[in-house]
């Protein structure tokens, strides 16, 4: 698989703002809706879609089990027994 990458430097405004340079723009459209993920310094920009909703749905599992994993090696974990699991599953 050979992935093509293009790149171009832009600025940060005093809001906020990133301009998206014109090079870069093909494919995208005023008004649409772009998913933002920030990972370890990095931005990642993706058009978002209505199939982008079972992502915003996985993000937000992943960052719960990010959570509890962070929990648990800080010792802050609860023991179930297997009548209790389905109600407490249903917390998360």
């Amino acid at each position: 698989m050979c992935l093509t990458m293009e790149f171009e430097i832009t600025r940060l405004s005093s809001k906020g703002q990133v301009v998206i340079p014109n090079s870069l723009r093909a494919g995208f459209k005023e008004g649409d809706r772009l998913l933002v993920i920030k990972s370890d310094g990095k931005l990642i920009l993706r058009k978002a879609t209505d199939i982008d909703e079972k992502l915003k749905e996985d993000v937000e599992f992943a960052r719960r089990t990010e959570e509890a994993l962070k929990r648990i090696e800080a010792g802050e974990y609860i023991s179930i027994d297997s009548e209790n699991i389905e109600e407490e599953m249903s917390k998360w």
